[in-house]
Parts: structure tokens; C-alpha cells; sequence
């Protein structure tokens, strides 16, 4: 009498298909950790414009003497090279200073704009 017997395991068509399946997931995960890592550059680049900004304003504060106009001048942080832009319009003794910063290696939106108004001597 002739035995069948049952073989286990898997075909060739259900291994091929589990690994298209663990390629594309592995690919999207690629793909995500790629985007997370821009996402994290983008955002430490805005810290440090935002240290700069402040910086500039601390400058201002302990200087004492203020004048009215506009200053463009680099604020570089690190690494990454920044472009400060800084307006000084004045209201008696009372001045009201915007700094923004930019990245000065390309043309984009700032990174940081701050506003405030210092009391002048």
C-alpha cells in the first residue's frame, strides 16, 4: 500500500510573498526614520537661531546706548551659519527692537523673529 506523507512547511510562492512584505515595511520604516531625522535638524537649527536672537537682544540690553535703524550682520552659532536682522525704531526713550535670524546659506524663511521694547538712556 502506498503512504502518503504529509510534508510541513512552506512553499516557495508563501516565502516569497513574506519577504515582499517585510521589504516594504522595512522601506517604510527607512523612510520615516529618514523624515524624523530632517525633522530633528530643522528644529535644532531653530533653537539655535532662537539662542542667537536672544543673545543679540541680551547685547542690546547691557549696551545701554541704542540707536534707531537697521543692522544686518552675521550671528554665526556653532556650526550653522546665521545672518542676523536687526530694526530699531524709537518712541521717545522707549525702543522698540525686532531681531530675525536666517539661515544665511540659503534663501528661506527665518528661523527665529523675536519682538521687544527696551528703555533707552
Amino acid at each position: 500500500m502506498y503512504h502518503r506523507r504529509k510534508e510541513q512547511g512552506f512553499t516557495l510562492i508563501e516565502v516569497l510573498v513574506a519577504l515582499a512584505i517585510i521589504a516594504v515595511a522595512m522601506a517604510a520604516a527607512v523612510r520615516v526614520a529618514g523624515v524624523m531625522t530632517s525633522g530633528n535638524g530643522l528644529l535644532r537649527d531653530k533653537a539655535m537661531a532662537l539662542l542667537a536672537a536672544q543673545s543679540r537682544l541680551a547685547e542690546l540690553r547691557l549696551g545701554g546706548r541704542i540707536k534707531a535703524g537697521r543692522q544686518t550682520f552675521e550671528c554665526d552659532q556653532g556650526r550653522l551659519k546665521l545672518r542676523c536682522e536687526q530694526t530699531i525704531n524709537t518712541d521717545g526713550r522707549l525702543f522698540q527692537v525686532s531681531v530675525q535670524v536666517l539661515d544665511a546659506s540659503r534663501d528661506a524663511p527665518p528661523l527665529a523673529r523675536l519682538e521687544t521694547r527696551v528703555m533707552g538712556e
